[in-house]
């Protein structure tokens, strides 16, 4: 929390308007009362100030999210009272030593200092609160921004390396008439590709899909693999029916799965075993294949793919981190999943 300027400020003019509109007119103050009035009001300003902030983090901390601030606000005004009447009272006992004639021991005289100073603090929190949800504002603005820049540089990307969507599913489909009708095979090669290509235009502006679109579509794109790698490709998939409801990415899944093709050896002597399966806790949705690295005709991986799917999820504020590790053999990538937007 970046307030030190606000607190170096805030704190000496806070007790001096405190001052000056509590006090007697500014000229029948002498030089001398005037500074004892505002040192005792700087004093409670300042502990009041510090104690309330250290509140004020402490319930952020546990209630950050936009749609928790009614919570976060009801915690804060029941730990606030709580506080500046007790610290009221604290502070008020070595005043009553020196200056006994201002400063009174009994209850309702520290009852009216409570309810005084609870305005200020009112407002102090107030300031807070505002310069939170600011700073929040600005960071969904920026982050609308990059999201928007990343799609129009997809799209870019995709008009550069793709053919017109027109121009493909016409000769997809022509090429499935001129395909034998009774060439089973063929025919359904033709349709996954057709799917496969569907999915990618229709997700494409989207910034998450749901779990079960994403995984139909994986499974699409493997059978067309599996026509390629047969049983040297080897999927298994343990997602229960209750998570499907949950989003990912777009194409998030099934770039891990192209990254295992492409970086690890599929053959009938090692077999390419690769597995997608739910995890509750997170939950995650984590994508694990064998690690047994191609040592010829590619060249060493980038990263880039990933690199661009732990950006993805960062700026859909997913509410855990991508994680990458590799462990006993396998490479594993657990996708945090994510809540429909």
């Amino acid at each position: 929390m970046h307030d030190r300027r606000l607190r170096l400020i805030g704190i000496p003019v806070l007790s001096l308007l405190i001052t000056l509109l509590t006090g007697p007119a500014p000229g029948s103050m002498s030089p001398l009362w005037f500074l004892i009035g505002w040192s005792i009001s700087l004093y409670f300003s300042f502990f009041l100030w510090i104690g309330n902030r250290a509140l004020w983090v402490w319930v952020l901390v546990r209630f950050p999210q936009v749609e928790q601030t009614p919570k976060r606000l009801w915690t804060l005004a029941a730990l606030s009272v709580l506080f500046t009447s007790v610290a009221t009272v604290l502070l008020r006992l070595p005043l009553q030593q020196l200056l006994p004639q201002y400063f009174s021991p009994f209850w309702p005289d520290h009852l009216r200092a409570s309810i005084f100073n609870l305005i200020p603090t009112v407002v102090v929190l107030m300031v807070y609160e505002a310069r939170y949800s600011f700073q929040q504002w600005e960071q969904n603005v920026r982050r609308t921004e990059q999201l928007t820049r990343a799609g129009v540089q997809s799209q870019l990307e995709a008009l550069q390396s793709q053919l017109d969507p027109h121009f493909l599913f016409n000769s997809l489909n022509t090429l499935s008439a001129l395909i034998d009708e009774h060439n089973t095979p063929a025919q359904e090669f033709v349709e996954q590709l057709s799917d496969v290509y569907r999915y990618v235009l229709l997700s494409r502006d989207k910034a998450t899909v749901p779990l079960a679109e994403e995984l139909a579509f994986v499974a699409t794109y493997v059978a067309l693999q599996k026509a390629r790698f047969r049983d040297n490709l080897r999927v298994e998939q343990e997602v229960p029916p209750e998570a499907f409801s949950q989003h990912v990415a777009p194409l998030s899944v099934q770039l891990l799965v192209e990254n295992a093709l492409k970086h690890n050896v599929a053959s009938r002597e090692h077999p390419l075993h690769l597995a997608i399966r739910y995890e509750p806790n997170g939950p995650f949705l984590v994508v694990e294949n064998v690690l047994r690295p191609r040592t010829a005709g590619l060249g060493t991986s980038t990263g880039i793919g990933l690199q661009n799917i732990i950006h993805r999820y960062e700026l859909l504020q997913a509410p855990l981190p991508v994680e990458i590790n590799k462990e006993a053999g396998w490479f594993r990538v657990r996708l945090p999943l994510l809540t429909p937007q």
